[in-house]
């Protein structure tokens, strides 16, 4: 990698979790905003596609393209047993809300996870998280899996984001959004597929 790997992704949350995992590795990172790219409505026809993979390394793709940098990008979603593996892939779209952004999406995809579930007595779900890099010398893809259950009631604390209110951790024994975040990191979804991504970058060069 010449110069600093570029984090593909608007989301101010996803961003609070990587870059401290990047510095713990000594991998200096930029964002979208760092790198001088401004938000174009291209964008929201990259994650079209069935699976986790196809749509990280379509934005690890896009974004390498526009700034010539090594880039990395993911693609995450909650999977819901009861629910066929849905929302999935949708998971950040399942509401129908294109007009919303930040928390205001997060609380209208909650909202429809929850009317879902309704009368259902199976909770069990699990956070799929895929990471993609892609760079001159090639492209590589990690995942990582967080196993859990959902909640009617939202957590307390103010960590995480997206569904992370309602989603109890089998492993931590609380909700993402109870957690510090070092400690989501060491079981969550995301911070197993960077932590492998970066892992296979330190053992490449």
């Amino acid at each position: 990698m010449n110069g600093p790997l570029l984090l593909a992704t608007r989301s101010a949350g996803k961003l609070r979790e990587l870059r401290p995992l990047f510095a713990q590795a000594g991998i200096e990172v930029i964002d979208l905003v760092e790198a001088g790219i401004a938000e174009s409505p291209d964008e929201d026809a990259l994650e079209t596609f069935e699976t986790y993979e196809e749509n990280a390394l379509a934005k690890a793709r896009h974004f390498h393209r526009l700034s010539g940098r090594a880039t990395v990008a993911d693609d995450s979603g909650l999977e819901v047993l009861a629910l066929g593996g849905r929302p999935g892939v949708r998971s950040k779209r399942w509401s129908g809300r294109a007009d919303l952004r930040g928390q205001a999406l997060d609380d209208a995809n909650n909202a429809t996870l929850l009317r879902a579930l309704d009368g259902m007595p199976d909770r069990r779900a699990r956070y799929v998280c895929v990471a993609a890099y892609v760079g001159e010398e090639g492209e590589r893809v990690e995942r990582g899996v967080s196993e859990g259950e959902i909640r009617d009631e939202p957590a307390a604390g103010g960590q995480g984001f997206g569904y992370d209110p309602h989603f109890w951790s089998h492993e931590l024994q609380a909700s993402f959004a109870d957690v510090s975040r070092d400690e989501k990191a060491r079981v969550s979804h995301r911070g197993r597929a960077f932590a492998a991504l970066v892992r296979a970058l330190r053992a490449s060069t």
